[in-house]
């Protein structure tokens, strides 16, 4: 295509990308950052991070999985609290950048 350069990733995907964009390629500098502990809640929250709660602690009126007698297990698929499938199901596709992948990573891995 016109203006646009053939660029290989780490993953094995060949894509075009517009030859007037920039593009930061490879491994990022500090690997650990995301193992370091924070410590304690309060950290966490200072970076706005919210309490993560599990829907079957909850009533049926906050979340889907919620309510029951006891310590019940959630009953059904795992979904979010608004009843949308979670936990591994596929909820969106690669249709808007489709177009510009000229050999997928799935594909190069069967090859090589």
């Amino acid at each position: 295509d016109q203006g646009y350069v053939s660029l290989r990733l780490n993953s094995g995907e060949q894509r075009l990308i517009h030859g007037q964009c920039f593009a930061s390629v490879g491994a990022v500098s500090n690997p650990d950052h995301m193992n370091a502990s924070l410590g304690k809640a309060g950290r966490n929250r200072w970076l706005g991070r919210r309490p993560h709660n599990r829907g079957v602690t909850m009533n049926p009126v906050d979340h889907p999985h919620g309510g029951g007698e006891g310590r019940t297990s959630g009953g059904r698929h795992p979904v979010t609290p608004w009843g949308k499938p979670t936990k591994g199901k596929k909820t969106r596709s690669n249709k808007a950048t489709d177009r510009f992948i000229v050999t997928s990573r799935h594909k190069s891995k069967k090859k090589g």
